[in-house]
């Protein structure tokens, strides 16, 4: 088997010596952006309060890019993922120097470092942002932590989230400025090794919850009270004042406006309830012919508090929405899908024609009631059919269409290994690993598959409430990935869908579109792109990836957002490596779809070919630039 080595690009220093380019050091941080803002969370003293610590930890890592920027794409060299990637090496290193930096006390005859002066982005005015809650060992930790030197938190840190030696841990702790190493680690030791906590949402800088900031001072401003005052008196002239109170609409915020349309979509008597047997006879099958479902369909309280909540969340309600996603009430009267006990929630799932509504309540109250919406205009066959009903320990149990017959749960990560049957209850599955819960390593990436009439799809759950469909094939042709063949294709390609969790993904489709016999004997290596799209139609992203003989993983030679290529309008993509073979040498490898006539490489490299595939020897840290030509005559450029 080949090595695995690969070839950073000159501009910046490493800590291990490397030599990182910038657009390696920000495709580490895009892929590990998630990772790096809780190493920086978890860092920084927590003496900050925790507002300031996510708006610091966010700011230290967006700037964590070196300064400067090469005006032309470069080829990026071989990477195996987060571990053994000089560019997280290296962006990593600054995180931890800046969040180190954060934490000094500012001292009047010294001037003081960037990290600790004020962030000017992000800004949030008027919330108050912070991670979810955990429990009682996390909050242990969380002080456990707070009584710990910087340098010694961060030498804890890197040891459990990181899963760094000591040897490296040492190094990295020099290489931030640490003066002695070896007494923060021996400090660090002093503390429990609780290192599973550290993955907890309680130190997730990156899923938040928000809370209202200043309202009494905001309230005291003599030009907003005068503005109130007067909008009060305008609307109880016209509305009048509302009859019905609190009460009923449980943690829904007053209603400030009454006519017929509004009050229709508040009524449970008016929700839309399809006949079971509907879809039968249906000619489309899409969310508008789902059943009702669920044992509390009939409980009038709770379909009206989730109505209520809907229209007017109150401040102690969550609310989530996928990007492009309205999330205003109903325009009228939604359709009821689900209303049922999930695990120690009761959930209402609503459907208005463009989006998905989930209400969830805990079982003994309202207090904690959350709201998620998410866009499904055009959802049809598999993409309408399955959602998410609930997560819980790390599972997720969905809620399928009438005419799903079987489902399954199946590794991604093992194709050769067969799909393990779930039990179907009035259409909810038992519960399945989520892999949206994965924090740390990939070892598995567990995925939903559906059977009906028409055949069978894959699903995976990236965080959102309704799951993305995994297609293969060439774009324009491309089909939902069942088969041996399909399965193989997605393999070693299923970790990089960690990077677009929370996106709004409708699809994602992975194209083979190359295979390319690696020098020196090393066997053949596949190129294959990926692209996600989403329901809002912008924010799509296309990865173009390279996996060699025996690898676990895929490794991404180019990345872009918001491009036609690898997708229906434009089936083209040109993408190239640095390679070393089992012999030490270093190869540039490029390769186009299969229309290419011609490859060529300037630059640090100047080389030519006829036809789709490039091989040419050169050395290690070479940049490149990719250009081709198609068959009919049309120029492309590498994918950057």
């Amino acid at each position: 088997m080949q090595s695995q080595d690969v070839a950073p690009r000159p501009t910046h220093a490493s800590a291990d010596g490397f030599v990182v380019d910038v657009e390696q050091a920000e495709a580490a941080l895009v892929e590990h952006y998630p990772r790096l803002v809780r190493l920086a969370y978890l860092v920084l003293p927590p003496g900050l309060g925790r507002n300031r610590r996510v708006l610091t930890a966010h700011a230290l890592t967006q700037r964590a890019l070196p300064r400067g920027r090469k005006s032309t794409p470069v080829i990026p060299a071989q990477s195996t993922g987060r571990e053994g990637d000089p560019g997280y090496a290296f962006v990593r290193l600054r995180v931890v120097r800046a969040a180190l930096d954060a934490g000094l006390p500012l001292t009047p005859r010294a001037w003081p470092r960037r990290a600790q002066l004020p962030q000017s982005l992000p800004q949030v005015w008027g919330l108050r942002l912070f991670p979810r809650s955990g429990g009682a060992e996390e909050l242990a930790l969380d002080q456990a932590l707070s009584a710990l030197s910087g340098p010694a938190r961060a030498a804890y840190v890197l040891r459990g989230l990181e899963k760094l030696p000591d040897g490296d841990v040492r190094e990295v702790l020099a290489a931030a400025g640490v003066a002695d190493p070896d007494s923060a680690l021996g400090e660090a030791d002093t503390l429990t090794a609780q290192y599973p906590l550290l993955d907890s949402p309680e130190f997730d800088p990156c899923s938040l919850q928000a809370r209202p900031t200043d309202l009494m001072r905001r309230r005291q401003h003599t030009k907003a009270a005068l503005v109130a005052g007067a909008a009060l008196v305008v609307c109880g002239a016209l509305l009048g004042l509302p009859g019905e109170g609190w009460g009923p609409d449980g943690a829904a915020a007053p209603p400030y406006a009454q006519n017929p349309a509004a009050q229709a979509a508040l009524d449970p008597s008016r929700l839309v309830k399809v006949p079971p047997a509907a879809w039968q006879s249906a000619s489309r099958t899409d969310f508008s012919v789902w059943p009702a479902r669920g044992e509390l369909i009939g409980d009038r309280a709770l379909l009206r508090r989730a109505l209520a909540v809907w229209a007017r969340p109150g401040e102690s309600v969550r609310v989530s929405v996928t990007p492009g996603t309205p999330s205003g009430g109903p325009a009228g009267p939604p359709q009821l899908l689900y209303a049922g006990t999930v695990d120690n929630a009761r959930v209402v799932i609503l459907y208005d024609g463009l989006r998905i509504a989930r209400y969830a309540e805990p079982k003994d109250g309202t207090a904690g009631a959350a709201l998620d919406f998410a866009r499904v205009d055009g959802a049809t066959g598999a993409g309408a059919s399955a959602l998410v009903l609930g997560r819980s320990d790390g599972n997720v149990r969905y809620l399928t269409a009438p005419w799903v017959r079987r489902t399954a749960e199946r590794d991604l990560l093992k194709p050769g290994s067969g799909a393990m049957a779930l039990t179907l209850t009035d259409g909810v599955t038992s519960p399945l690993a989520s892999p949206a819960a994965q924090q740390s390593s990939c070892t598995s990436w567990n995925v939903l598959q559906v059977t009906d009439d028409s055949g069978t799809a894959l699903l995976s759950d990236l965080g959102e409430l309704v799951p993305a469909r995994l297609t293969t094939g060439r774009p324009g042709s491309a089909a939902d990935a069942s088969g041996a063949r399909a399965l193989r294709t997605w393999a070693p390609y299923a970790c990089s869908l960690s990077a677009v969790r929370a996106q709004g993904v409708r699809t994602v489709n992975a194209w083979e579109f190359a295979r390319q016999p690696l020098p020196d004997a090393g066997g053949s290596a596949a190129w294959v792109c990926t692209r996600t799209e989403t329901w809002r139609g912008g924010g799509t992203r296309v990865l173009a990836q390279f996996h060699t003989p025996g690898g676990a993983y895929g490794a991404v030679a180019a990345q872009a957002e918001n491009v036609p290529a690898c997708g229906p309008r434009d089936p083209h993509v040109l993408a190239g490596v640095l390679w070393k073979s089992q012999t030490g040498s270093w190869y540039l490898l490029a390769a186009g779809s299969r229309d290419t006539a011609s490859v060529r490489a300037t630059g640090g490299v100047s080389a030519s070919a006829e036809g789709k595939l490039l091989a040419a020897r050169t050395e290690q840290g070479a940049q490149a630039e990719l250009a081709g030509t198609l068959e009919n005559g049309r120029e492309i450029s590498g994918l950057h």
